[in-house]
């Protein structure tokens, strides 16, 4: 057998599945599309759910992927052991009713042994237990002997996902040799030893269950396989783990040299080395399709992956960031299969060197809030840390439990575990509350799932804004309040709110950030307003609306005619978006990436990927090549082609995007070229002119713009004149001189606003008249109370300050009644503070007094209060808690 590595043998699957008559498609996005019950993809079956039930047309009947797939269930033991990992791809060959059992056992035996060459006295296929087709196929027709065949139960060898499709497995297991086994009498198949190593998983899905354990058969049976391809390099390339296959031990010994360690020398190393290696590349795999970290989501997945890889480099020595490094060589040994690593390398390289170095703050921020804890457990004579505390540390800080005990082990503290796995798992049920696991397909059922599978409609409007074509279904609404729902109906009549789907439609269904068309369908009976057109389910387009007159039937000729004017404004916006990404790379740089966008008739947004505030040039900058492409009218070509023909002409995909076998590839000269279904200007000088209007952070790492075209601009422009001219009437001068007069007022203002301090103050001096003869003396501390009518806090605080530089070493308590409200304040010079006073706690003794709070510095400290009769009972307690104080 030839030792083949990892890229070898994806290649070979996805070759050899082709031959048998296949459709290769690219690993699907690890962020799931329209499925509400995963959060992450975890199979390679989990994307082509739609296929499996029968709701969307596959491409084709036989389809096979390798799929990027990360399960975190275990990640708590990732590193403990070889075994786990969360990051992993899946071969697979899938039938959409087509071929079944017998090809799908013959191909499996067929690839293992004469495509990789596996000996067949080493292999050992499962069934389930009942599963006697199966078996007889094995035995039989392929020719392995009965006692090499096992029978498992449900629990191992029956696929089901509460209601809906489900089946029969066959898996293939590889004896890997003694060297690998537990040496146990008896073991075989089945054993938990590492020996028998399952390859392959055969998922015949045949039955129906209703949710009730009652089993039909499907009419379309289908054929889900998959074969985890870390592991068949692990049987194919004859190592101890998934650690030690080529691509991954590359990255194992990259972090090996990074922290100066030896792998297989010490198991606590060892823990680090294999944690870091998977997370490293979980993180950049989600990186690359878009997921970035946050604190809920698959985005707190990616953080807490991330952090645990950074700690534990932490722990093997590694200083400062170091992730981006490994990414790397992640995107090295990977790049091949998944061109989108290198693509979007320098966006990933920046959000992890920004995660990273967040992290790095955070965690001594959660070592210095951990060191409190440890100090107020002590003092309060206990030996365990309460589980809260621990969950804070973990969920906010990023601080995980083996950390936090071990830190607590050296200080001989304990922490209340218990407590800390239930707080984890009312954050893991809210989690799952928030995850709609409604059906098998993982989305909301609606009614447009009534409708048959082949009905679909085709956008035709790129180059027209009316088209004729007949009414498919409607759907309308019946019911009242919580008893509302949709139905299917024939006809609907005036005033009706309803949807319609037609076999081809010029009304564009919201898609890529650009919202849906507006107009009209007419028909011979009736006229329908459409207020807004939406892709639904099986690649229909819904005109939603009401019936404004007559009424609309199933099966009637229909004028369909979109808003032109609204589509016009639309256009422009959209064309705007792809000139204003480009021109952000130009100033920002190429780690820039779009993460939304809104394209609306009136305005654009547009969020990407930057981590600091523009600046006024910045954002100058990008107007001005955004307005010089508009100005040079550039025309906007589009193109038709493979994705991959689109990615050698250099065009940018967007993060999450669903893109077909053919796409549409939007240039704008030699300045912008993108994959975009979406529809666009004739030429870039229809734009007519590009303002931004705001650039605001919406998240970490991601900015936000939002500009304004053609017609907006031009409103904008007409009321930001209108405000100026109104600034100009009110300040008395013309649009000109508002600068110089606002300049000129605020002087006259400050001016003013200075005599006015002077005359308080002078006032407040003359209210205050001659207290200072009244000032006491306690140790060689003068202490002074004084009530001063109408006076603010400002003036007192002048005052009080006046008072002191008279006095010398001193303590000044000055109260004054305004407007029914109390102003307190206490101040003292340094030598009385050195002596004990204390203008803090003096205004907290005394506060009460005139129904009020405060406090301060020993120096100085004020409060307000609700109750001017209680100043002389404050002042006096004043007295009294000063003279206390002075030692």
């Amino acid at each position: 057998m030839q030792n083949y590595g990892v890229n070898e043998l994806r290649k070979m699957f996805l070759e050899f599945m082709e031959s048998k008559g296949h459709l290769r498609m690219k690993s699907f996005s690890l962020i799931p599309h329209n499925d509400n019950s995963l959060l992450l993809i975890n199979s390679g079956m989990a994307p082509l759910k739609p296929y499996f039930t029968g709701q969307e047309v596959p491409p084709r009947r036989r389809v096979t992927t390798c799929q990027k797939c990360i399960r975190t269930g275990d990640i708590e033991n990732v590193g403990k052991t070889a075994r786990h990992g969360t990051f992993f791809e899946m071969l697979g060959n899938f039938s959409f009713g087509d071929y079944f059992k017998h090809e799908a056992i013959s191909w499996t035996w067929e690839f293992l042994t004469e495509v990789v060459g596996l000996d067949k006295n080493r292999l050992y296929p499962s069934v389930y237990q009942d599963d006697d087709e199966a078996f007889d196929i094995w035995n039989k027709e392929i020719g392995v002997d009965a006692d090499r065949i096992f029978r498992f139960g449900k629990e191992d060898n029956f696929w089901e996902h509460g209601a809906g499709p489900c089946g029969p497995c066959s898996e293939v297991y590889y004896d890997r040799g003694e060297k690998y086994g537990c040496g146990k009498p008896g073991c075989t198949v089945g054993c938990d030893c590492d020996r028998y190593m399952e390859v392959w998983n055969n998922v015949f899905t045949q039955f129906n269950n209703d949710g009730h354990n009652n089993y039909t058969e499907l009419e379309q049976k289908n054929i889900d396989t998959g074969m985890g391809l870390e592991r068949l390099a692990v049987v194919v390339q004859d190592v101890d783990s998934i650690f030690d296959v080529d691509t991954i031990k590359a990255l194992r010994d990259k972090v090996c040299e990074m922290a100066g360690v030896e792998y297989e020398t010490d198991h606590e190393k060892d823990v680090s080395i294999r944690l870091i290696t998977d997370h490293i590349r979980s993180v950049t795999f989600m990186t690359s399709d878009g997921i970035v970290p946050s604190n809920e989501g698959r985005g707190y997945v990616l953080r807490r992956l991330l952090r645990r890889a950074a700690r534990h480099g932490r722990l093997l020595g590694i200083k400062g960031k170091f992730l981006s490094e490994l990414a790397k060589t992640v995107i090295e040994v990977s790049e091949d299969a998944y061109p989108e690593l290198s693509e979007k390398k320098e966006y990933i390289f920046n959000k992890i060197d920004k995660e990273e170095e967040s992290f790095n703050k955070t965690i001594d921020t959660g070592l210095a809030i951990l060191k409190d804890y440890i100090d107020e457990t002590k003092a309060a004579g206990e030996k365990v840390l309460s589980g809260d505390k621990a969950f804070k540390l973990y969920d906010t800080y990023g601080f995980p439990l083996d950390l936090t005990k071990e830190i607590l082990e050296e200080e001989g503290i304990e922490v209340d575990e218990d407590r800390f796995t239930e707080c984890m798992n009312i954050q893991k049920e809210t989690a799952r509350k928030a995850r709609k696991t409604t059906t098998y397909m993982g989305a909301d059922a609606t009614v447009y799932e009534q409708l048959p599978v082949d009905m679909t409609s085709e956008f035709v409007g790129y180059d027209k804004l009316t088209y004729k074509s007949t009414i498919s279904a409607i759907t309308t609404e019946v019911g009242e309040g919580d008893d509302k729902k949709s139905v299917l109906a024939d006809t609907v009549s005036e005033g009706a709110q309803a949807s319609v789907i037609v076999p081809e439609t010029p009304f564009y269904a919201t898609m890529g950030g650009q919202i849906g068309d507006k107009g009209i369908i007419k028909t011979e009976n009736g006229t329908f307003v459409v207020e807004d057109t939406v892709k639904v389910v099986g690649g229909k387009i819904a005109h939603i609306g009401y019936v404004e007159s007559g009424e609309l039937n199933v099966g009637d000729e229909a004028e369909l005619t979109v808003d032109a004017e609204n589509r016009a404004l639309i256009c422009n916006n959209h064309s705007a978006t792809h000139l204003l990404q480009r021109a952000l790379k130009m100033v920002l740089g190429d780690h820039v990436e779009q993460a939304g966008s809104l394209v609306e008739p009136g305005r654009l947004r547009f969020d990407f990927s930057h981590d600091q505030a523009m600046t006024k040039e910045e954002i100058k900058k990008v107007e001005d090549i955004v307005n010089e492409q508009i100005q040079l009218d550039i025309p906007v070509c589009t193109d038709v082609m493979s994705v991959d023909e689109a990615k050698e002409t250099g065009a940018m995909a967007l993060f999450g995007e669903k893109y077909g076998e053919k796409v549409r590839v939007v240039s704008m000269g030699d300045f912008s070229k993108e994959l975009c279904g979406g529809t666009h200007v004739a030429s870039t000088g229809a734009i007519k002119t590009f303002k931004i209007i705001s650039e605001a952070g919406v998240a970490a790492g991601t900015r936000r713009i939002e500009a304004l075209t053609s017609v907006g601009a031009l409103d904008y422009y007409r009321n930001v004149e209108q405000e100026l001219m109104d600034a100009a009437k009110a300040a008395k001068t013309d649009i000109y001189g508002v600068a110089s007069r606002i300049e000129q007022l605020l002087a006259e203002v400050k001016e003013l606003t200075n005599e006015n301090k002077k005359l308080k103050d002078k006032m407040a001096k003359e209210a205050a008249g001659d207290v200072l003869s009244s000032a006491i003396d306690k140790d060689g501390i003068k202490i002074l109370t004084a009530a001063i009518p109408d006076t603010d806090m400002n003036s007192l605080r002048n005052l009080g300050d006046d008072f002191k530089s008279k006095l010398g070493d001193s303590v000044v308590v000055l109260a004054s009644a305004k407007d029914g409200k109390v102003n307190l304040i206490a101040m003292a010079t340094d030598g009385a503070v050195a002596k004990g006073a204390h203008a803090g706690n003096i205004i907290k003794a005394v506060a009460g007094l005139v129904g009020g709070g405060g406090g301060g510095r020993p120096n100085m400290a004020q409060a307000g209060g609700k109750n001017p009769d209680g100043i002389d009972a404050a002042l006096a307690q004043a007295v009294t808690e000063a003279q206390n104080q002075i030692a």
